[in-house]
């Protein structure tokens, strides 16, 4: 059940109600905005008549919310949630863009593209170490002393970092170096992982698993937020089908039903779906058009020698034509780019 408060509503009324709720037995959430407080009241309470929460001063309106993911549903709530990045705004009428390799590999390799997409418009760098694989014999990432080449490489570029972290065990080393938490396809069910994460400070980027359905990526993203972490951005990477002629299936579908179901904010990841390059403009394109928050690619600045995927890495003119072309249909659908770093290649 939600409980909308009115904007007018005093915190004497708010903690009213929150009394009256917790009497019922109901575990109660609390998320407050610029104008308006919203009560999420969890618990199953057969015959709870919600007329007697609506009487109260200073409600606005109760909701129930029938998904199993009650605070990550859209019921009861005006606004999409806007994650906030140390200043930097996901959501909204912005659409961000992610940039980074799919592994880091090298100080050159970090230095030369943090430079690169700073100046193009890119907001956040992606600086994974580890990459879980199918294959143990793919190339996984480097250790951890690469973490201290990232952070001021990104800050050079005035680039927010994204880390992907792959076990409890690393969080608070990960957390030391990374603005976002960055769960990856194979881990979105791994609920230790997603616990903790809900006791971080950090800002979550939840990607979906390859054979997830989308109720099923929105539960995972509730483990987070039940835990109390409430600054989650879910990521559309492309699910297994049957089709062969790509890597995965880029299911754009997902990103609009998902909007209207859920307050928070959705990025597209175009690399990881086709596996080839020329493939991911047009999606990245298409992604904007649909309604994505943000868009995450793959940039290198040598792909064919790139230790991982580097078939389905841009590289340095080719993420500038992205960047361009991305800002166009922004445009045209009434939204703007953020961009962040330096603004050299927008024009």
């Amino acid at each position: 059940m939600v409980v909308i408060m009115k904007r007018d509503a005093s915190q004497e009324e708010i903690e009213a109600v929150i009394a009256n709720l917790s009497a019922f037995g109901f575990n109660i959430h609390r998320s407050s905005g610029v104008n308006q407080t919203v009560l999420g009241a969890i618990g199953v309470k057969p015959g709870f008549d919600h007329r007697i929460i609506r009487g109260l001063k200073g409600v606005a309106d109760v909701k129930r919310v029938t998904e199993a993911y009650k605070l990550a549903s859209r019921a009861g709530r005006d606004a999409s949630t806007i994650v906030d990045v140390g200043g930097l705004q996901i959501g909204g009428r912005s659409i961000t863009v992610m940039v980074g390799p799919c592994s880091v590999e090298s100080e050159e390799q970090i230095k030369a593209t943090t430079a690169h997409v700073a100046s193009h418009g890119a907001s956040l760098f992606r600086g994974n170490i580890l990459k879980p694989r199918t294959s143990f014999y793919e190339f996984y990432g480097v250790e951890e002393g690469r973490l201290e080449l990232i952070r001021p490489a990104a800050d050079d570029g005035d680039l927010k970092v994204a880390i992907e972290i792959t076990d409890v065990t690393r969080l608070d080393m990960m957390s030391e170096y990374a603005d976002i938490l960055q769960v990856g396809a194979r881990n979105m069910q791994n609920f230790e992982l997603l616990r903790a994460l809900g006791t971080s400070s950090k800002p979550v980027l939840l990607e979906r698993g390859l054979s997830a359905t989308v109720e099923e990526w929105l539960m995972s993203a509730e483990y987070i937020m039940r835990c109390g972490n409430t600054q989650i951005i879910l990521c559309e990477r492309g699910i297994r089908t049957f089709e062969s002629a790509t890597r995965y299936t880029l299911d754009l579908s997902a990103v609009s039903v998902v909007k209207a179901k859920s307050h928070l904010p959705v990025f597209v990841d175009p690399c990881r779906s086709t596996g080839m390059r020329n493939n991911i403009i047009p999606l990245a394109r298409a992604a904007v058009a649909v309604g994505a928050d943000g868009i995450m690619v793959d940039v290198h600045h040598d792909p064919a020698n790139a230790s991982g995927a580097g078939l389905s890495a841009l590289n340095f003119d080719q993420f500038a034509e992205l960047i361009i072309q991305v800002r166009d249909v922004a445009e045209a659908v009434g939204r703007s780019l953020s961009v962040g770093g330096g603004t050299n290649g927008l024009h």
